[in-house]
């Protein structure tokens, strides 16, 4: 079960004027699962992406940006389940292109302006035919209101489906923004395995959506960890359809501040999700590092605690095995880190500082703490300005189970 996180109800998932939404059951790996899902976009959207920074990137990454690098106008996103395309060398690649086509056929636009998103299983070949074959079943369930079903329908290890909306006044306009994410394990940014896609009726340019795109991510989806493991068809997408009327060209325009703040916090609400839906969490952890020279060091203090194995079941075991964190903190990597300077807390209970357990440290206040179904670890490193949050999960027996029968 997920920590603190209920898949919001369809009535709660906004349309957003200028896209449309399907879904269909395409047997790409497994019968009776909603494993095929196509996004429709009207002509005027502007569409910015980030992606997986492991040299393995899969087949659709690759063409994705391509694609995206083109300069043409995207009209349409196509995402299966099941089978990642992943470790498929050229043939994926052409697998890809097949389903870029095939939708493009379907819509009557160009390949190239079809983005492709696969998530499952790696090193095995997608099965494009059975792709081409559901294609007519979810093009016929397009509607607006269905972010609801796609949610789902992306969905792999997935406990619940994870999806937010907002609804801001600009400017004298309504914007709406929605949003869908999948993700579970192999999770670590540079992004993760993870998808993830939003969309707003704001009007946004290019330049300002591809930075805004860069920036979300940065405090959303780069800043989780399940298990530490870099994913090989991470995926973020923003798309701007521009039809509430509320249209901006630069940061300095009125009213940008507010619809950014909303598309952050949708992102973050997305990205948090996947980690309370860990593969086996019980727990929700949020690591916060103050006190560092730059936000890159604070991230790595924090992206080490929450990637070690030894806190992340100490978590699980609701034991305040202090000196895991600790030693956490002093292989992140700052060489010239003056541990006496540092001070730990689990929530408001501060538990290490010059050097060692802080004097009036009491093991029952650090139990107390840990049975908690969300902790926040703080961390000041008394080194400067800058902060940084990650969020995190513990390890339990489910996430080792889930992993070794994940083929099955």
């Amino acid at each position: 079960m997920p920590v603190n996180y209920a898949t919001p109800t369809a009535d709660q998932l906004f349309a957003v004027a200028g896209v449309r939404l399907g879904v269909a059951e395409a047997e790409i790996r497994k019968k009776n699962r909603r494993d095929l899902t196509l996004v429709a976009l009207d002509a005027g959207c502007t569409v910015a992406g980030v992606f997986t920074q492991n040299r393995f990137c899969a087949a659709p990454v690759q063409l994705c940006r391509q694609h995206l690098a083109s300069g043409k106008e995207i009209r349409a996103l196509v995402i299966n389940t099941g089978i990642a395309n992943a470790g498929t060398g050229e043939p994926g690649r052409q697998t890809a292109r097949q389903t870029c086509e095939a939708v493009g056929e379907l819509l009557g636009v160009a390949a190239e302006q079809v983005l492709p998103f696969s998530t499952g299983v790696i090193l095995e070949p997608l099965p494009v035919e059975r792709i081409k074959a559901g294609l007519p079943a979810v093009f016929a369930d397009l509607k607006g209101d269905n972010w609801h079903a796609a949610a789902h329908g992306i969905m792999t290890t997935d406990t619940v489906a994870k999806a937010a909306s907002r609804v801001v006044a600009v400017n004298g306009k309504k914007v709406t923004i929605s949003g869908i994410s999948k993700g579970a394990g192999m999770i670590k940014p540079n992004m993760a395995t993870m998808l993830g896609f939003l969309a707003t009726d704001a009007g946004i340019a290019q330049p300002l959506l591809d930075q805004l795109v860069k920036e979300a991510a940065d405090a959303s989806f780069n800043c989780i960890t399940v298990d530490g493991d870099t994913s090989t068809n991470d995926s973020y997408v923003m798309i701007a359809t521009g039809q509430s009327g509320a249209s901006f060209a630069a940061a300095s325009d009125a009213g940008w501040a507010e619809v950014k703040a909303a598309i952050i916090a949708v992102s973050v609400e997305l990205a948090q999700a996947i980690v309370r839906d860990g593969e086996g969490a019980t727990k929700f952890i949020t690591v916060a590092v103050e006190g560092g020279k730059s936000i890159e060091e604070c991230r790595q203090v924090g992206y080490a605690i929450g990637h070690s194995p030894l806190v992340k079941t100490a978590f699980f075991a609701s034991d305040p095995n202090l000196g895991r964190i600790l030693a956490a903190v002093g292989y992140a990597g700052i060489a010239d880190l003056d541990v006496d300077g540092v001070k730990v807390w689990l929530d408001d209970v501060l538990v290490a500082e010059n050097g060692g357990r802080a004097a009036a440290y009491q093991e029952a206040d650090g139990a107390r703490v840990m049975a908690q179904a969300e902790i926040t670890v703080r961390v000041a490193l008394g080194r400067g300005n800058a902060a940084a949050k990650v969020y995190t999960c513990d390890f339990s027996y489910d996430y080792v189970k889930i992993n070794a029968d994940y083929r099955s």
